[in-house]
């Protein structure tokens, strides 16, 4: 599965997209069939325009506000040499926005990283096919994937403000344990 991101127009941003998963098809929601609108009355073709929701859709379709997730993905595996390893975490933190840290050991790590998605199951699907979608092209090692945890932002700075899930002691880069 890869993952893709619309073209943007002058002036707008380039939005994420989910493919691999259903309902996952960007941050539209989609009209409502013409059955919805004709269950109720009022609300069929002939009905006039409201200055509510039904105003909207017809404006075009809705869009949520995406939020950021702050992600720990931990994988393990056979021994890698750390050199390589070491290589293959830092073009990981090169190509992939966002990217806060990474800790390691030869059987296993640990990335922190930011993700923008429009919600925790989209944050958790793009966190799961993060190490595979960049296994090759970063030369990482065959791992699995061994721990996830997202949270969104608000909860993430609670937490360091009441002192648990304290930011690693070197934030930013690519650091051993």
């Amino acid at each position: 599965m890869v993952r893709r991101r619309e073209e943007a127009l002058p002036g707008q941003r380039a939005e994420r997209r989910l493919t691999s998963i259903e309902g996952g098809r960007g941050v539209e929601q989609r009209a409502p069939r013409e059955a919805d609108r004709d269950a109720a009355p009022g609300t069929g073709r002939d009905a006039a325009p409201d200055t509510g929701q039904a105003g909207q859709e017809a404006q075009g379709p809705v869009r949520e506000q995406a939020r950021m997730w702050h992600v720990v993905l931990s994988v393990a595996g056979a021994a890698t040499p750390l050199p390589e390893l070491r290589t293959a975490l830092e073009k990981l933190a090169h190509d992939h926005s966002f990217f806060l840290t990474a800790r390691y050991a030869a059987d296993h790590a640990e990335v922190r990283y930011w993700e923008e998605a429009r919600d925790l199951h989209d944050a958790a699907a793009i966190a799961l096919r993060l190490w595979g979608e960049h296994r090759a092209s970063a030369r990482l090692p065959a791992w699995e994937i061994v721990g996830l945890e997202v949270v969104d932002r608000p909860t993430y700075h609670k937490r360091v403000a009441e002192g648990f899930g304290d930011p690693p002691p070197q934030l930013g880069g690519v650091h051993p344990y």
